[in-house]
């Protein structure tokens, strides 16, 4: 098939001739269909590619799609009268498709880096004011813990944010805020009931801090992970173990006109074992859909397993669940989830035909103690992360374990930094 008389040259041809004929359905010399001018029309306008001879255009069905399909018809009519709005619309196109994968423009180098931001690019707009300081970060956080606000809540506020992050296309995280936006807010891993509560309690924040302590500016993205981290900052000192969270101010808060809801709408986590959420309409095990998380967001074994034990006691699981919630003491940021899981003399036995849900009951008194997903006992029965699980199980191992899940906490928060990465 070839499309135009001049097949080497860039012009808006293609469309003249799709418009020139009327076509019928022929079959190639391969055996395959496509379409050519009826009675023989522009038989000897196009070149042929290994000899002097020629012959006509050709067309294939996608082709012709263009012209009959109404939409598409109005669209080429437009590059048929119009080669600059083809030029355009093409070197735009060409753009996004080679740099789709490079994520926000901040990450571009090189003196060809476009001046327009694309909403393609999920544009961020410049920071406001002057950053928050150490101290003032301190001051927040203690604001955050004094809010009512549970740490289950905070944790998976901050969690429902920063997982969105793909290593795969650099796009999600918790820059912009966009958890308060659309589609985000409304997506149902996130909770958007719950999820309201929180950020409007959050706000409330930002703005007695903003009014207070001008021209500093607490950016809402940045009190997001703050709130976060100051949840897990408690949670590990009720289990004993001082630690502060690495924190970097400098995130700026996003609009809804800076977001495309509809490509947006493409990163919905339809699973994250993190969470212990899965949609219903998702056929697949739930701790292969675990991995993918762990891998879309560039962690390690080590690090999965650490959050997925942390997360667990901390209580931040889909709809407040207690599957996988194995402590007596949420929200604590002990080592529990590994020490109960890998308990000898337990029985794990599943609870729906789906082998999706599983009880734990005390073999000698038949006592029910937990529940669990497949998501939780991969963690007791894949060689690999059983390995990684009874590390955490020692009794020498709770302060190891809290700093690995701060560390691995950080990486996910962070993810989206790109300006603490060059």
């Amino acid at each position: 098939v070839t499309w135009t008389y001049h097949p080497t040259r860039w012009d808006n041809e293609f469309f003249h001739i799709l418009f020139a004929y009327e076509w019928e359905l022929t079959e190639g010399e391969g055996g395959h269909y496509h379409w050519r001018p009826i009675d023989g029309g522009g038989a000897d306008m196009v070149p042929m590619a290994h000899s002097d001879g020629r012959r006509e255009p050709r067309m294939l069905t996608t082709d012709i799609a263009l012209r009959v399909d109404p939409a598409y018809e109005k669209v080429s009519r437009k590059f048929k009268d119009d080669q600059a709005a083809l030029s355009d619309a093409f070197a735009r196109a060409w753009f996004k498709l080679t740099h789709r994968d490079m994520g926000p423009k901040s990450r571009y180098i090189g003196p060809e880096v476009p001046s327009e931001d694309l909403i393609w690019q999920d544009p961020l707009p410049e920071a406001v004011g002057e950053a928050i300081t150490s101290s003032d970060a301190e001051a927040i956080k203690k604001s955050v813990l004094d809010s009512g606000l549970s740490v289950s809540q905070l944790v998976k506020t901050t969690w429902a944010a920063a997982s969105s992050f793909r290593g795969t296309d650099f796009r999600g995280g918790v820059n912009g805020a966009r958890i308060r936006l659309e589609p985000q807010r409304s997506w149902e891993a996130n909770e958007p009931r719950q999820l309201a509560g929180v950020l409007e309690a959050l706000e409330k924040i930002q703005k007695d801090f903003n009014e207070a302590n001008a021209p500093r500016h607490l950016s809402l993205a940045d009190l997001i992970v703050l709130a976060g981290n100051a949840a897990v900052e408690k949670a590990a000192a009720d289990a004993g173990a001082e630690i502060t969270v690495p924190f970097h101010a400098g995130r700026v808060d996003a609009s809804q006109e800076q977001t495309d809801e509809h490509n947006f709408s493409f990163l919905e986590p339809l699973a994250d074992g993190f969470r212990n959420y899965q949609s219903a309409d998702l056929d697949i095990p739930a701790e292969h859909l675990l991995v993918d998380k762990a891998d879309l967001l560039g962690l390690t074994a080590p690090q999965m397993t650490a959050l997925v034990g942390g997360l667990r006691v901390l209580g931040a699981t889909f709809g407040d669940t207690d599957h996988g919630v194995l402590t007596d003491r949420p929200g604590v940021l002990s080592t529990d989830f590994f020490v109960n899981l890998l308990e000898l003399g337990n029985d794990w036995v599943a609870t729906d035909a789906d082998s999706t849900v599983f009880a734990c009951t005390d073999a000698s008194t038949g006592e029910q103690k937990w529940t669990g997903t497949r998501a939780d006992l991969v963690f007791a029965s894949n060689s690999e992360l059983r390995a990684q699980a009874e590390v955490y199980a020692s009794d020498d191992a709770k302060e190891k374990f809290v700093k690995d899940f701060v560390a691995a906490w950080t990486k996910v928060t962070e993810a989206d930094r790109f300006d603490l990465h060059r």
